[in-house]
């Protein structure tokens, strides 16, 4: 059992939405299995610098909170694949809109990055 550190805060929309979404490959995790790509080794190969232990995990906190549907067939070796529920499935717009505006921003958002990531690693 996980023992939180830090009190959770759902008061609005955006603590209820960070409290879902906080952890770095949950986005791309609901992307990706939108897209077709629903079996963990196929998921593994789309997001390479993340370990399979970390997906996992991200994947079971979205099992949990109702965005994806977890299937385990009776095979040897088990068979498992992820889907997105009627309520993951309405995040896709959502996700859509915010990738869209990374497109349009590309260059500022990396100079910016860049820019603060130099800064951390000279102090």
């Amino acid at each position: 059992m996980k023992n939180r550190k830090i009190p959770l805060n759902l008061n609005c929309g955006l603590d209820l939405i960070g409290e879902v979404l906080y952890g770095k490959w949950k986005i791309r995790l609901l992307w990706f299995i939108n897209e077709g790509h629903k079996r963990p080794s196929e998921l593994q190969r789309k997001i390479p610098d993340a370990s399979r232990r970390v997906l996992n995990i991200q994947l079971k906190e979205l099992e949990e909170h109702e965005l994806v549907s977890k299937v385990i067939y009776p095979v040897v070796p088990p068979k498992v694949e992820y889907s997105l529920t009627d309520f993951g499935s309405t995040l896709i717009p959502v996700i859509s809109t915010l990738g869209n505006w990374g497109d349009e921003n590309e260059e500022r958002l990396r100079n910016v990055i860049i820019k603060t990531s130099e800064t951390l690693t000279v102090d």
